[in-house]
């Protein structure tokens, strides 16, 4: 199996090489930014990839997004530090197969790999049972108003970006990223781009 693996710490990759290391043939690549994610994804085609959600330019949800338009039969997994439900629902609604916690269990990220490169789907049990039973609270997180492209917008808005910025990172005209962002402030009841700000660091976005 060849695995793609999209991280910008190196530690990363090779605490993934070692928790792999007795999964039998196993080849790794890496990329540190979702730009050359994209790129060895195109040039390689991985089994399966690993992508962290949060990457120096656009995020790993964009990521997954470039890759499923570009070949809907990807697999891959999400990878983060965040274990809110709210973020692997958003996940699994980016098209991810799977959704792994860095701060879970080694065990979990050994799991999701067999799982979802013989072609199924992987929760760990603790997220899975955060979802089936957040319910209402689950809903009434503000992340569950936006779709996938809309937290994009919202997280490089939190990192300062411009408008114009944003829309070249995201492959997207300047006016559609102005009226997401419109849109965006009227979904979550904010009136100005400082409280949207906000509401994404309060929120974990950031």
């Amino acid at each position: 199996m060849r695995i793609l693996i999209v991280d910008d710490h190196p530690i990363v990759a090779s605490g993934c090489r070692a928790v792999l290391a007795d999964e039998g043939e196993i080849e790794i690549l890496e990329a540190a930014d979702a730009e050359d994610g994209e790129c060895v994804f195109i040039v390689e085609r991985p089994d399966l990839c690993i992508i962290d959600i949060n990457l120096p330019t656009v995020s790993g949800f964009e990521l997954a997004r470039r890759i499923l338009e570009r070949a809907p039969e990807a697999r891959i997994i999400m990878f983060s530090m965040n274990d809110d439900p709210a973020f692997a629902a958003r996940a699994i609604e980016c098209g991810a197969k799977g959704y792994v916690s860095k701060t879970g269990d080694p065990d979990d990220l050994v799991e999701a790999i067999r799982a979802v490169g013989s072609g199924g789907t992987y929760l760990p049990s603790a997220i899975a049972r955060s979802i089936a039973f957040a319910g209402p609270t689950l809903a009434q997180s503000p992340l569950s108003k936006l779709n996938a492209r809309e937290m994009e917008i919202l997280r490089l808005l939190s990192a300062g970006k411009s408008l114009s910025e944003i829309a070249w990172l995201v492959q997207s005209s300047y006016k559609t990223v102005a009226n997401t962002s419109s849109i965006m402030r009227q979904k979550l009841g904010v009136k100005t781009s400082v409280e949207l700000v906000r509401l994404a660091i309060d929120s974990g976005v950031a």
